[in-house]
């Protein structure tokens, strides 16, 4: 995964709190909510299983906000997918 344009960011909870943010958007963990970044405009999409960053592209993405949906970020796509576009 080429990680240059992406800023990695990470709490550490019960499981990690993770997020990959790029300059349109971000790729969230499971403990981001969805309809807050609704409300606030943020692009965002959620893979769920994962304990690392190192998983997360290769995830399957189960949510997406509205402002990712209208950069073309889907359900079923592979983390990496919604990365490049959040580049």
């Amino acid at each position: 995964m080429d990680w240059e344009g992406l800023t990695k960011e990470q709490i550490q909870l019960g499981l990690p709190l993770l997020i990959i943010k790029g300059s349109k958007g971000f790729l969230g963990c499971g403990y981001i909510n969805v309809e807050a970044c609704n409300k606030t405009g943020e692009a965002c999409a959620i893979v769920t299983g994962v304990k690392s960053h190192n998983d997360m592209p290769g995830a399957e993405i189960k949510a997406v906000s509205h402002g990712a949906q209208k950069l073309g970020v889907r359900i079923g796509m592979k983390g990496e997918q919604a990365l490049e576009i959040f580049r």
